[in-house]
């Protein structure tokens, strides 16, 4: 029995992580845009006591597929707008957690404040902000304009977007609104806090029309590995999320995110990082190795070309069966992926075939096949070594996928006192362990 226990999330995208998860008899081809299953499937997740569902998101079709007959072998082109899920999602759910993606590149700083508060009330403080600065190109094209833009600018204008929303959040003390009916005042004007920001990439006045959000903050979670990605998620992050394949690997992000925490006045437990995981379940070893390939066997290649050319463009011209090319360029997208992934395939001798087909599965996360047992065991065996606070299972398709891992994996991990049997509170931040921030008038006050 263990006195730490893990935290389990599970991202929920379209129709499964895996790109040709779709195509197994068994998948659910449309599950995209089921809400009757997608309601399912969370209430299912509240069962097993998970601690929140994440929602990734783009805001285009995002794709390094060569043409439209390339794009055309993608299973995930059509899916639900992650907020409207949840606001739906939320309505059938008492304790689960919802966690967003929405891009600071491509929105205002007041859309998202009053968009995530108002989610926050409908959900009864179960929500929570995956922060992003986008990467692909295709998300610049719908938002007017050709490229977009360079790295290390995304992120200065995300440190600056996530201190407006969080400052638009504060625009109201916790009981601001007095609503006095005989007096007809409705809020003390002493508690109203109007933010006045102008700053290089914003101007915002505020204050925002509603009311300070139930968590305070709703939780706010980040995924870039890049070092200003390390920034941004020690200054600002609750939840880290990181792309791991390797435990070693998975430990020194650890040590180096929460490394950077004291600076900024924060102890490394104040946010918890956890790497996503794709679990392949089977009675025995034999079983989910079949399974596994099963799937593997589903990848097209025009699809594995895509998922690698995000990282070292084309290759369509190379031999699959042969080695990667010398002399990769090194793309603006996602930074953090590239070097692990040459090393690994550098020091296996990996072909480009081999490469996509270890990394289209889960995007670059860990794939797990196995026994319930031997997943639990791989689980703990990184939650022991210092590799994580918990995990994002990334369910290969839907919806058994997902059932697999609820019905087999957690009650092992629970009777090996490794995971909860019940919530221990309302709100996603209770259920995480997370303190509730106060409101800044309230922390001068203490100190005063």
């Amino acid at each position: 029995m263990s006195d730490r226990q893990l935290k389990i999330g599970l991202s929920l995208v379209s129709n499964g992580t895996h790109p040709a998860g779709w195509r197994l008899p068994e998948a659910r081809a449309d599950a995209a845009l089921d809400f009757s299953l997608w309601k399912e499937m969370a209430q299912a997740a509240e069962q097993a006591k998970i601690h929140f569902i994440f929602l990734a998101d783009g805001i285009a079709v995002r794709t390094a597929a060569s043409d439209d007959d390339a794009l055309s072998y993608s299973g995930r082109i059509d899916q639900f707008e992650p907020l409207t899920l949840i606001a739906g999602l939320a309505a059938s759910t008492q304790k689960i957690g919802y966690i967003a993606t929405a891009s600071t590149t491509y929105n205002e700083p007041f859309h998202i404040a009053r968009k995530f508060a108002s989610l926050d009330f409908i959900s009864g403080g179960r929500v929570g902000w995956n922060v992003v600065t986008s990467w692909s190109e295709a998300e610049a094209r719908n938002f007017s304009r050709e490229k977009h833009l360079e790295h290390s600018i995304r992120y200065g204008r995300a440190e600056e977007f996530v201190d407006v929303v969080r400052g638009l959040w504060d625009s109201w003390e916790d009981d601001a609104f007095m609503r006095d009916k005989e007096g007809g005042r409705y809020f003390d004007p002493a508690k109203m806090h109007v933010l006045n920001h102008v700053g290089e990439d914003f101007s915002v006045r505020g204050p925002l029309n509603i009311a300070r959000p139930p968590q305070g903050y709703p939780v706010i979670a980040q995924a870039g590995s890049s070092e200003p990605g390390q920034e941004l998620a020690a200054r600002t992050a609750d939840l880290i999320y990181t792309a791991k394949q390797r435990r070693e690997d998975a430990r020194a992000f650890y040590q180096s995110v929460k490394g950077r925490f004291g600076k900024y006045g924060r102890s490394t437990g104040s946010a918890l990082v956890m790497p996503g995981i794709m679990p392949v379940i089977g009675r025995t070893m034999e079983e989910a190795q079949a399974r596994y390939q099963r799937i593997q066997e589903l990848i097209h290649p025009k699809v594995g070309l895509a998922m690698l050319a995000r990282t070292f463009g084309d290759l369509s011209s190379y031999p699959l069966d042969g080695p990667l090319p010398d002399n990769l360029p090194t793309l603006d997208g996602v930074k953090s992926h590239r070097d692990p992934l040459l090393r690994m395939a550098r020091e296996e001798n990996l072909t480009i075939r081999q490469l996509y087909m270890r990394v289209t599965g889960a995007a670059g996360h860990l794939q797990l096949c196995g026994t319930p047992e031997s997943i639990a065991d791989t689980m703990a065996e990184w939650f022991n070594a210092g590799a994580c606070d918990g995990f994002n299972i990334m369910a290969p398709y839907f919806p058994d996928g997902l059932y697999e891992f609820l019905d087999q994996v957690v009650p092992v991990l629970q009777k090996r006192g490794l995971f909860r049997t019940d919530y221990e509170g309302n709100t996603l931040r209770e259920n995480l362990g997370l303190a509730r921030p106060a409101h800044p008038a309230t922390r001068i006050k203490r100190s005063a």
